[in-house]
């Protein structure tokens, strides 16, 4: 039964990031061109304030720090350096520096939640990190050291993001969909004036162009993070971070069904790699005596 609970959360999860894969094919078909942080903006900043309105959970001072610091970390500032990242480096950089996450998440849970470093773990970032060097064998290497730094800042929030978020767990009187509604609201508030300043509005939006933001709003915000914060709930930091490692392997299927792009066997063979990274890293049943 624990076993199967288990495979449950890692389904749910997966979700997740599998949605998210699917941002590049919505970003590049459905929405305005030079547009990346807005597209973040909208879709952080509704889907927060959908969901803390219709939860009707507000948090005390504390937790509104708290909220702040996970929405600054979890949203704000890791959709901003993701989109800088994809600016100034190739794709397949970008990823190979994003997949050092599960590195920093062990560091991070060593010396925050007092968790254990296993040679399973390590052996899980050996394939986790090998795999996303596989699945992006196709792009050509160009090195930036102003992308490389920006991106690696982006690793550094969202590991710190969810370690905190498994360090803190949630208020009370607070619903999984307000706690994700919160930092939402609050990461999508200070994507807000950034984008406005960089990007500005764009002047004509057609239907396909609100069909994109309407996507990114309520799939790839309201249903994927919510499934992503209630996985930091039930399963430990580090095999969080690998499941992450699903929208690199979502992003290259979907772009050879939907844009004919190609599809080798090393790519297949990463993607291979990425979910025995994933086993490796799942949590263990463990015996109880007699």
């Amino acid at each position: 039964m624990q076993a199967f609970n288990q495979l449950k959360n890692i389904g749910l999860t997966a979700i997740a990031p599998l949605v998210w894969g699917s941002t590049y094919i919505v970003t590049t078909q459905l929405l305005p061109p030079d547009s990346p942080l807005l597209a973040a903006t909208l879709r952080a900043l509704p889907a927060g304030l959908f969901l803390v309105l219709i939860s009707k959970a507000f948090p005390s001072r504390k937790w509104l720090l708290r909220l702040a610091l996970l929405g600054f970390l979890n949203i704000g500032l890791f959709f901003y350096c993701l989109f800088f990242a994809a600016t100034y480096l190739p794709g397949g950089i970008a990823a190979i520096v994003m997949s050092m996450q599960p590195v920093v998440v062990i560091l991070l849970s060593w010396k925050w939640l007092n968790s254990e470093l296993s040679s399973n773990q390590l052996l899980a970032c050996l394939f986790g990190i090998s795999g996303v060097i596989l699945l992006v064998t196709n792009n050509t290497a160009q090195i930036n050291l102003i992308g490389v730094s920006v991106a690696s800042v982006g690793t550094l929030s969202m590991a710190s993001g969810v370690v905190l978020t498994k360090k803190w767990g949630r208020p009370n009187n607070m619903t999984l969909l307000g706690f994700t509604g919160w930092q939402l609201l609050l990461g999508g508030t200070m994507l807000l004036p950034v984008a406005l300043e960089v990007e500005g509005l764009p002047e004509h939006l057609s239907l396909s162009n609100y069909m994109g933001y309407l996507y990114l709003c309520i799939i790839g915000a309201i249903v994927s993070y919510s499934l992503w914060f209630r996985g930091i709930e039930k399963l430990p930091p580090i095999t969080i971070s690998f499941i992450g490692f699903l929208s690199s392997v979502s992003a290259c299927i979907l772009g050879y069904i939907v844009l004919d792009q190609t599809l080798t066997w090393l790519q297949l063979l990463g993607a291979l790699f990425i979910f025995v990274a994933i086993i490796q890293a799942a949590p263990r049943a463990r015996r109880h005596p007699r």
